[in-house]
């Protein structure tokens, strides 16, 4: 677990893995949606562009998405906090669904072949999760449920940037919104309580450095280390891959129809993108059962469960829309 990369020299600035990942994943995804449209692209500077609007959009969808998520439980006591990016807390999700929202604006503004290039988007958004969730792996958050298959992981305690790990913290308390009334993971009652920096007394889970060298063992290396989880994280980025290569696939066969004048289903323009929202609504909604994170909120699934069947009926219905639609007039390789 390294949610921090590096300390930036002198003016001590910690560079968070978590939002290292996603600007790596941002430029991956733009250098595959600048290779794969360069056909019908009238100059590369407007994909430059249309990212650079979207990698904006994506991070503030991406916060405001987590501050709504979160807000009762981290924000509402000190509304400033919103701000506090560099202080990590951030929903992919969020990020995904703003940026294509401005990207397709963007797209109609100029005049562009807005379908050719979501088709583009979809894949090269598949590429950017491959790499935002090897960022979530580091940082620790989205972790799964204790599990005792070999390819477990486990946290530690604490963290560079976290008093506790989010698995370790969770597996010693009990969860309501999970509907676990017990903690995972029994520890004794002198892992309570401790006096913080202000001298006043909070009843949770000692930091780290308040720990007994006798403790300190038992949560590194005995009885008291964090139980090993799913790494949904690694699940994830693999999903990702595979969701690449498929809609990759499948725009490929749209593209060999058009040229070839040959009439199969689903392969206008538009299609892909519509897929993406299936696919990826189908494999997130399962990935959702392995995970340990997220609270329950409708019907007993969580929140990205009850996005996940909308994102299913969203995509079914645009690549119904798009089947029908004719393709405005273009040539390929022009």
């Amino acid at each position: 677990m390294y949610p921090q990369l590096f300390e930036i020299p002198f003016i001590h600035w910690p560079v968070p893995s978590y939002g290292s990942m996603m600007v790596i994943g941002f430029l991956a995804a733009v250098f595959l949606i600048r290779h794969l449209s360069r056909d019908i692209t009238p100059d590369p500077q407007f994909i430059t562009n249309a990212a650079l609007y979207s990698l904006i959009a994506g991070v503030v969808g991406a916060r405001l998405f987590f501050v709504i998520h979160y807000f009762d439980l981290l924000f509402r006591g000190n509304l400033l906090s919103v701000f506090y990016i560099w202080k990590g807390g951030l929903e992919l999700l969020g990020g995904v669904i703003s940026a294509i929202t401005v990207i397709a604006v963007y797209l109609r503004y100029h005049k562009l072949p807005v379908r050719r290039y979501l088709d583009i988007l979809a894949i090269s958004l598949m590429l950017g999760l491959v790499l935002g969730r090897i960022g979530c792996f580091l940082n620790g958050c989205c972790f799964g449920k204790p599990t005792n298959l070999p390819w477990a992981v486990r946290f530690p305690y604490h963290s560079p940037l976290h008093i506790h790990s989010p698995a370790y913290y969770s597996q010693a308390h009990p969860d309501l919104k999970r509907n676990r009334p017990n903690p995972q993971m029994e520890l004794p009652a002198d892992f309570f309580g401790y006096f913080n920096e202000n001298g006043l007394w909070v009843q949770d889970l000692k930091p780290y450095e308040h720990l007994t060298q006798e403790q300190k063992t038992w949560v590194d290396k005995g009885l008291y280390r964090c139980l090993p989880v799913h790494p949904t994280q690694l699940y994830s980025s693999v999903n990702g891959a595979f969701l690449c290569l498929i809609l990759y696939l499948f725009w490929r066969r749209s593209l060999k129809a058009e040229k070839v004048k040959t009439k199969k289903l689903f392969t206008k323009p538009g299609c892909t993108f519509g897929l993406m929202f299936v696919v990826y609504g189908i494999t997130r909604f399962f990935l959702e059962f392995v995970r340990d994170d997220n609270p329950f909120e409708f019907d007993c699934l969580t929140i990205s469960q009850n996005i996940s069947i909308g994102m299913i009926i969203l995509g079914t219905a645009l690549m119904l829309i798009f089947e029908k639609m004719k393709p405005k007039t273009f040539s390929l390789g022009s």
